[in-house]
C-alpha cells in the first residue's frame, strides 16, 4: 500500500474543458503529463480499483466505423471512473438522416459532459468540436488517432523505462496511425521514421507540423521508402494493416504495392536485439506482419498496448471532464 500512498492522480489541469482532436494541438508538457497520469491510473486501478473521478458524468460515444478496442475501452473506462459511456451508432442518430453536425453538437451538449466520436472524416469532427459546448475526443478519423498514440507512448515507457535515445520505426501506410505516432514521439523526444511505398506517404502538412515539434525537443522525424533503412537500430517497430476500413475495394492493389514492406524475421534482424513490436490492431497475420513476429513473446507487446488504450483514455477523460 505504500506505493499507492505515494501516487497522486492529478488531472492535466490545462486540458480541462478542451477538445482532443490531434496531438499536435497539445504542448509537449501536456502529452508527457497525460502519459504519466495514464501509468499511475493503471497502477492504482490494478492495485485498489479506479477512483470515481467522473461520478455522475456521461460520455456520448458516436461511431461511424466499427470498433472493438475504442468502444470497449472507453465504455469500461467511464464505468471504472464512476461515469457512463453511452454507445451511439451514427446510423441510429438523426445525424444519420441528415441532421446537421451543428445541430447535433448543440443538442448533445445539453445532455452530456463529453463526446467521443469515431468518424470517417476529420473535417466532420472539427466541425463537431467547433459547435460543441462540451469536450470532443477524436476516437479515430482519416487524419488522426490520438488516443492510440497515447497508449503507444504509455507502453513504450513501461517497457523501455524511458524515452531517451529511442528510435521508433513505422512500416506501412502513412495513415492516421502513422501521423499520430510520429507526433507522439516528437513530443517526448523519440526519433521516428515512417517507411511507406510511393503513393502511400504520410501527409506532408502533418509531417511539417510534427517536425517543428520534434526540433523543439531535440529529436527527428523522417520519411523513407526503404523499410531496412527505417528499422536499422530501431528500438520499436510498428505496423498497421495495409487495407483499412473503407478501402476494401483497393485490397488487391494494396497487397501488390506493399510487397517488401512486411515485417518479418529478416527485416527485424536490422533492429536492436531488444526491439519491441507494436500494432494498433486488428492485424492481418502474414500480410503486414508474420505470425513469427507478432506472436513472439519476447518482442511483441500488442496486447499490453491494447490494454493501455483504456488507461490512456482514462487519463484523457479525467483531464478533460473532471470538476
Amino acid at each position: 500500500m505504500k506505493l499507492l500512498e505515494e501516487i497522486e492522480l492529478q488531472p492535466v489541469h490545462t486540458l480541462k474543458g478542451k477538445h482532443l482532436l490531434s496531438l499536435v494541438d497539445y504542448t509537449s508538457d501536456e502529452i508527457k503529463q497525460l502519459v504519466e497520469l495514464a501509468i499511475k491510473m493503471k497502477i492504482v486501478t490494478k492495485e485498489s480499483g479506479s477512483p470515481k473521478l467522473l461520478e455522475g458524468k456521461t460520455l456520448a460515444m458516436i461511431f461511424e466505423k466499427n470498433s472493438t478496442r475504442t468502444r470497449v475501452s472507453f465504455e469500461v473506462g467511464m464505468h471504472q471512473l464512476g461515469g457512463k459511456g453511452m454507445y451511439m451508432n451514427a446510423r441510429d442518430l438523426q445525424i444519420g438522416r441528415g441532421e446537421t453536425v451543428h445541430d447535433t453538437a448543440l443538442v448533445l451538449s445539453g445532455y452530456v459532459d463529453g463526446i467521443m466520436i469515431r468518424a470517417n472524416e476529420h473535417t466532420m469532427v472539427q466541425e463537431l468540436a467547433q459547435y460543441s459546448k462540451v469536450p470532443v475526443i477524436n476516437g479515430l478519423t482519416d487524419v488522426s488517432h490520438p488516443c492510440q498514440a497515447l497508449a503507444d507512448l504509455e507502453t513504450i515507457a513501461e517497457v523501455k523505462g524511458s524515452f531517451e535515445g529511442l528510435k521508433v520505426a513505422y512500416i506501412g501506410d502513412g495513415n492516421n496511425v502513422a501521423h499520430s505516432l510520429v507526433a507522439a514521439c516528437a513530443h517526448v523526444g523519440i526519433d521516428s521514421v515512417i517507411a511507406a511505398p510511393v503513393g502511400y506517404e504520410p501527409d506532408p502538412a502533418v509531417i511539417a507540423k510534427v517536425q517543428q515539434i520534434a526540433a523543439s525537443n531535440g529529436c527527428t522525424v523522417s520519411v523513407t521508402t526503404d523499410p531496412v533503412e527505417a528499422v536499422k537500430d530501431a528500438d520499436v517497430i510498428y505496423s498497421d494493416v495495409w487495407t483499412s476500413m473503407g478501402q476494401e475495394e483497393e485490397s488487391a492493389k494494396r497487397l501488390k504495392d506493399f510487397e517488401g514492406y512486411q515485417i518479418n524475421e529478416a527485416l527485424v534482424a536490422h533492429a536492436k536485439a531488444d526491439y519491441m513490436f507494436l500494432h494498433c490492431l486488428p492485424a492481418h497475420r502474414e500480410e503486414e506482419v508474420t505470425a513469427a513476429v507478432i506472436d513472439n513473446p519476447e518482442h511483441s507487446y500488442i496486447f499490453h498496448q491494447a490494454e493501455n488504450r483504456m488507461h490512456a483514455q482514462k487519463a484523457v477523460l479525467v483531464s478533460l471532464l473532471a470538476d
